[in-house]
C-alpha cells in the first residue's frame, strides 16, 4: 500500500508530545525563514479580565441617603401643613394717600391687626440712608386698612409719603394699651398655618438580553459602586442598568417639576412632582452669585467680600428657623469659594494660608480646605456634591445651581392622614406601599432565557420600578445658591 509522504495530517519530522513538554521534533517555528507567516498570529490576545475604573464611582445618588428618610405611604398626595409665625407682621404697606402726612390710614391687605393694638411701622433702608421707624397706636380698623395714631408726633415721616411714589412699609403688632375702665379686646386672632402637598410619580427602568446572546458566556471581574467585587456573567449591564436606576430614584426627586396648568406635560398625562430645586425656587431662600464673585455691589460701590455676602445669609437665616447646625451642598466652585473665604479669615502663614493639619506647621503639611467652620451662632458642615459635579450630570451644563444648604435635624407638622402631629426630617421620601404591594423599589424578570418562563420572547428581561415623591418640610429654612447672569 501507499504511505502518505508528510506523515498523514502533521508536517514531516513533527511529532505531537502528550505533556507540555519541548521535544525536538515537537514545536512549530512560523518566522519568514520557514515560510510560516507571523509567530504572533497563532497566539490568542492577552485580554485583562479585570474591568478598568477610569471614572471611579459613577453613582451621584448620596444626598438624600444623608439628610434624608424614607417613609411609607398608601394615598396618591401626601398633605401636611407648616406653622404659621406667632406674630402679626405685614409687608406692603402703604399710606392710603400718597404725599399727606396727616393722613392715619395705613392699607394692609387681608391683615389680622386689632384696635387697641400697637404697632411699629417702618420703611427700608435706602443706600446710605437708613429707613424710619415710628410707633403708632391703632384707633380703628377696616377689612384692608388700619387706622393709626403715632406716639411721639402728629405727621408721617416724609419718607413714608415720598413724592411721586407710594412707598412699601413693615408693620408689626408689639402689644396693646387701653383706657382705664375700657371694655376688652374685640376680635381674636386664630393660629396661622400653610398647607402644603405632594404627589409621587411612578419610575422605570428595563434591561434585556436576547436568548442567543445569553448562551454566549463570557466573565468580567469588576468592583461595583457598593463595594461588591468579583465576576459577573454576561448581566454585568443589568447590574449597571440597576444601579442607574437607583441614581434616578434619587435625582427625579432633585429635579422633578410639577406639570403647571396648560403645559404640554400635563396634556401628554403626566403630573410631575415637585422636586428640592423646585420647592426651594418656591417656597426657600435663594441666594444669586456666592461663587461666581459677581456678587451685589455694596453701599459704597464696591464688591462685598464673600464673607459680608455670607453673613446676609446668617440674618435672613436669623429671620426664619434660626438652626444652629446645617449642610452645605455645593458644586466645586462653591466648595472653593467657601475655602477662601474662610482661610483669608485665618492669621496663619502669609496671606491667611491655612496649615490645617500637623499642628499648623508649615513645614510639615498644608490644607486648603476646611470641612467645617461656625459663625455666629451657627454651624456649617461643607462637602462637594457630586451630582452638581458629574460630567453625566449637571457637571456637563445646567451650571444654574451653585450648591444648597440643608438644616439638620427634623421638623413638626400635622399629618393629614395620621391626624396628629409627627416629627420628620425636613426632607423625606414618601415611597408607596401597603399589604398588597410594596412599590419602594421592585424588581421582577418576564422571558423564556435563564430558567424563567413566562411568555414566548427569547430574552430575558429584568424590569424596575418605584412610586415615590420628595416632602421639603420647612423649606424656609433653606438656602438654594443659583448663579445667575447680571447685566
Amino acid at each position: 500500500m501507499g504511505l502518505f509522504a508528510t506523515g498523514g495530517s502533521f508536517p514531516a519530522g513533527l511529532t505531537p508530545s502528550p505533556t507540555k513538554t519541548l521535544f525536538a521534533g515537537n514545536y512549530l517555528s512560523f518566522d519568514s525563514a520557514s515560510g510560516g507567516g507571523t509567530f504572533a498570529a497563532q497566539f490568542l490576545p492577552d485580554v485583562y479580565e479585570k474591568e478598568v475604573e477610569r471614572y471611579g464611582n459613577r453613582s451621584v445618588a448620596s444626598f438624600l441617603r444623608m439628610v434624608g428618610a424614607e417613609i411609607p405611604s398608601s394615598s396618591d398626595q401626601v398633605i401636611w401643613s407648616e406653622q404659621g409665625r406667632l406674630h402679626l407682621a405685614y409687608t406692603g404697606a402703604v399710606v392710603a394717600t400718597q404725599n399727606d402726612r396727616t393722613d392715619q390710614t395705613i392699607t394692609i391687605t387681608g391683615h389680622a391687626i386689632r384696635a387697641g393694638q400697637t404697632v411699629v411701622i417702618s420703611s427700608a433702608s435706602s443706600g446710605n440712608t437708613v429707613g424710619d421707624t415710628v410707633k403708632a397706636y391703632v384707633i380703628s380698623v377696616a377689612t384692608n386698612s388700619i387706622e393709626a395714631a403715632i406716639y411721639t408726633t402728629t405727621q408721617w415721616p416724609a419718607s413714608f409719603v415720598a413724592s411721586g411714589s407710594s412707598p412699601e412699609l413693615t408693620v408689626f403688632v408689639y402689644g396693646s394699651e387701653f383706657a382705664k375702665g375700657s371694655a376688652g379686646m374685640v376680635g381674636s386672632v386664630d393660629a396661622g398655618f400653610q398647607e402644603y402637598s405632594n404627589s409621587p410619580i411612578i419610575i422605570k427602568d428595563k434591561y434585556s438580553i436576547s436568548g442567543s446572546d445569553a448562551a454566549q458566556i463570557g466573565w468580567v471581574e469588576v468592583t461595583t459602586e457598593n463595594g461588591a467585587s468579583g465576576y459577573l456573567w454576561y448581566l454585568k449591564s443589568e447590574h449597571e442598568t440597576r444601579l442607574r436606576f437607583e441614581d434616578y430614584l434619587e435625582m427625579a426627586l432633585v429635579e422633578g417639576e410639577l406639570a403647571a396648568s396648560g403645559s404640554d406635560a400635563l396634556a401628554a398625562g403626566m403630573k410631575g412632582t415637585e422636586g428640592l430645586f423646585a420647592a426651594l425656587t418656591s417656597r426657600g431662600n435663594v441666594y444669586q452669585n456666592f461663587a461666581n464673585g459677581e456678587a451685589t455691589l455694596a453701599a459704597s460701590g464696591a464688591d462685598r467680600t464673600s464673607l459680608q455676602d455670607f453673613d446676609e445669609i446668617l440674618k435672613n437665616l436669623d429671620k426664619q428657623g434660626a438652626i444652629e447646625e446645617n449642610m452645605i451642598f455645593g458644586a466645586r466652585a462653591m466648595t472653593l469659594a467657601f475655602d477662601d473665604m474662610l482661610a483669608a479669615q485665618n492669621s496663619y502663614g502669609s496671606g491667611g494660608t491655612s496649615y490645617g493639619v500637623f499642628n499648623n506647621s508649615e513645614d510639615m503639611a498644608l490644607t486648603l480646605g476646611f470641612s467645617g467652620f461656625r459663625r455666629g451662632s451657627y454651624d456649617f458642615y461643607k462637602t462637594d456634591w457630586k451630582y452638581l459635579n458629574d460630567a453625566a450630570t449637571r457637571g456637563n451644563g445646567g451650571d444654574d445651581i451653585e450648591g444648597v444648604l440643608v438644616p439638620a435635624g427634623t421638623s413638626t407638622v400635622y399629618d393629614q392622614s395620621l391626624g396628629k402631629n409627627i416629627k420628620r426630617p425636613f426632607l423625606h421620601v414618601r415611597y408607596r406601599a401597603s399589604e398588597a404591594d410594596d412599590r419602594k423599589m421592585k424588581s421582577w424578570i418576564t422571558g423564556s432565557v435563564g430558567g424563567v418562563y413566562t411568555n414566548d420572547t427569547d430574552e430575558m428581561a429584568v424590569h424596575f420600578l418605584s412610586e415615590r415623591c420628595l416632602c421639603v418640610q420647612g423649606a424656609n429654612n433653606f438656602v438654594l445658591f443659583k448663579n445667575v447672569t447680571i447685566s
